[in-house]
C-alpha cells in the first residue's frame, strides 16, 4: 500500500511537469529548446504509470479493520506497523518485546545528559545497524546526586567517553538563537571559535532594545557592589539586593510592554534554589499573563538547558571577599546559563567576587570591561533606589549610613554620622519609618528644607531623638 502511494505521488509530480494547455503548446515549443528534457519527463511519466498500475492490480479489493479487544492489542499493532517510533531511553524497554519487528536505524538526542548506562536500553535492540548520537558534552552532564557516584563517573555519557577516546563527531557549527554580541564569550570559551552566527541573528531587526540605557543592550554584566550572600531554605544560598535589582528590572520591562504591547519573553536563570524561590516570589504578579505576550520564567541552570528567551537575567547570587563561587566555576553550567538568551543577556553578579574566583567568571567579567558593556548598578538612578530599598529591608544600616554610600555620595552637602545616631537608627523596627528617616536625610544632603508648619511624624522609641538630630 505504501508503495503505491509513493507510486501515485510520483505521477502527480510527473503530471505537473508535462502538462501544458493546448492553446499555448507551439508557444512554448518555440520558448524551450530542451526538447530532450521533455522527452525524458514523458519517457518517467509513461515508466511510473506502468508500474502504478502494475502495483494496484496486486493490491486486494478491500482492506480489513483489525478487531482490537484492549488497549495493549492496539499498541502491539501499532509498534508493529509503525516505521517511526519516538520514546525516551527508558520506555525504549517496552521495545525488547517478543516478535518486535527489527528496528535498523537509531538517533537518540540529548545524548550527552544521558547516563551511560541508559544509553544501553535502546543500543541493545536487535536488528540495529546504525546509531546517531546527538549532544554537547560541553553542557550539563546527567544529575546524579550521590557525590560518590558522581566521582567515580557514574553520571558520564557514552557520548562524552567516544569524545574522549578520539572517536570522530560532526559539529554543527552554526547557531540560530543568540545575537552575536552574546554569542562572542561563550564561542570563544567554550567552542574555540568554531560557532558562525547564522545570517537571521546578524539582521538589524535581531537586535531590539526592550529598555532605555546602554546597560540594558544585547548583553551587559551589571556590578551588585552591595549584594550580600546568604543561606536560605534547603541550605542553599541567596542574594536578596541581586532579588531587588531584578524585580525592578522586570518591573521596568513590564511599564513599557504596557506601552508597547509588543510581546517579549523572559528567563531569569540562578545556580541555586533558594535564589529562585525568592525570586519567584518578588516577581510572582508578573509571571502569568493573561494573553500570554508577557512571560516570565524562574528556573535554575540546570532546568533552563535547552531552553531560550528574548531576554535573559542572570543571577550569579554570590558576593564574599574570598573568591569563592562554589559549584559556579563549573565551565559547563556557564556554558549554559550564557547561550539561553536570543536578544538581550543582562548579567548580574559581584565584580570583586567573580574576579577572585579564578573561575571562567573572572574572564567573562574582563571580557566585558573590554567590551564596554560593564556597568555598575548604583549608576542607574532606578536600580540605586531598589538597591537603598534593599538594604533598608535588610537593615544594612552600616552600608548606608557612609557619606560615600550610594545615598550621599552625589549629595550637595555632604552628611556625619554620628555613633549615637546610628544606635539610634539600628533602634527602629519598622522599615516603613527607617525608610522615612533616610529619604528625609537624603533630601536634607541635596537642599531641600521644610517651609510652613512641621511636619508630623510618627513616634517609635528612639525616633524622635533622631529627627531632633536631623532638624539640629
Amino acid at each position: 500500500m505504501r508503495r503505491a502511494l509513493g507510486l501515485l505521488r510520483s505521477l502527480e509530480t510527473l503530471l505537473l511537469r508535462v502538462n501544458i494547455a493546448n492553446e499555448g503548446l507551439k508557444q512554448v515549443l518555440k520558448e524551450h529548446e530542451d526538447v530532450g528534457s521533455r522527452i525524458d519527463n514523458h519517457m518517467k511519466l509513461r515508466n511510473t504509470m506502468k508500474e502504478c498500475l502494475k502495483t494496484i492490480k496486486l493490491l486486494p479489493p478491500n482492506f480489513p479493520v483489525p478487531n482490537f479487544a484492549n488497549t495493549y492489542a492496539i499498541r502491539e499493532f501499532c509498534l508493529q506497523n509503525a516505521s517511526l517510533l519516538f520514546c525516551t531511553t527508558s520506555s525504549s524497554v517496552k521495545l525488547h518485546t517478543e516478535g518486535m519487528k527489527p528496528l535498523h536505524f537509531l538517533v537518540i538526542d540529548e545524548a550527552a545528559q544521558l547516563k551511560e548506562c541508559e544509553s544501553t536500553i535502546p543500543l541493545k535492540l536487535s536488528g540495529l545497524h546504525h546509531a546517531i548520537l546527538v549532544g554537547d558534552e560541553r553542557q550539563l552532564p546527567a544529575m546524579v546526586n550521590s557525590k560518590i557516584s558522581e566521582k567515580a563517573g557514574f553520571g558520564r555519557s557514552l557520548f562524552e567517553r567516544l569524545v574522549k577516546l578520539g572517536y570522530k563527531k560532526h559539529l554543527l557549527n552554526i547557531q540560530y538563537r543568540m545575537h552575536p554580541s552574546i554569542s562572542l564569550f561563550p564561542n570563544r570559551e567554550f567552542y574555540g571559535n568554531q560557532i558562525l552566527d547564522a545570517p537571521n541573528v546578524k539582521e538589524i531587526s535581531h537586535k531590539r532594545c526592550f529598555l532605555k540605557g546602554n546597560i540594558y543592550g544585547s548583553y551587559s554584566f551589571i556590578n551588585i557592589i552591595h549584594g550580600k550572600e546568604k543561606f536560605g531554605e534547603l541550605q542553599s544560598l541567596k542574594n536578596m539586593v541581586e532579588v531587588a535589582v531584578i524585580a525592578d528590572i522586570v518591573a521596568n520591562l513590564f511599564e513599557e510592554f504596557i506601552g508597547s504591547k509588543k510581546k517579549v519573553s523572559i528567563g531569569i536563570i540562578s545556580p541555586y534554589k533558594a535564589q529562585v524561590l525568592a525570586i519567584q516570589e518578588k516577581i510572582v504578579k508578573y509571571s502569568s499573563n493573561s494573553d500570554g505576550d508577557f512571560s516570565v520564567s524562574v528556573r535554575s541552570i540546570d532546568g533552563f538547558q535547552g531552553g531560550e528567551e528574548d531576554v535573559i537575567i542572570f543571577s550569579t547570587v554570590r558576593n564574599n571577599n574570598k573568591g569563592s563561587v562554589g559549584f559556579l566555576s563549573s565551565c559547563q553550567r556557564a556554558n549554559v546559563a550564557l547561550t539561553r538568551a536570543r536578544h538581550s543577556l543582562w548579567i548580574l553578579g559581584n565584580e570583586s567576587t567573580l574576579s577572585k574566583s579564578g573561575s571562567i567568571w573572572r574572564k567573562l567579567v574582563s571580557d566585558a570591561k573590554e567590551r564596554g558593556c560593564f556597568y555598575n548598578a548604583n549608576e542607574d538612578k532606578r536600580l540605586a533606589q531598589s538597591i537603598i530599598a534593599a538594604l533598608l529591608e535588610l537593615n544594612k544600616l552600616d552600608t548606608l549610613l557612609q557619606m560615600d554610600s550610594d545615598l550621599f555620595r552625589m549629595a550637595r552637602w555632604k552628611v556625619f554620622f554620628s555613633d549615637n545616631f546610628r544606635r539610634s537608627m539600628a533602634k527602629l523596627e519598622d522599615v516603613e519609618i527607617r525608610k522615612e528617616v533616610i529619604s528625609l536625610l537624603a533630601k536634607l544632603s541635596n537642599g531641600w528644607r521644610q517651609s510652613g508648619k512641621k511636619k508630623r511624624m510618627k513616634s517609635q522609641d528612639g525616633f524622635f531623638s533622631i529627627v531632633r538630630a536631623i532638624w539640629g
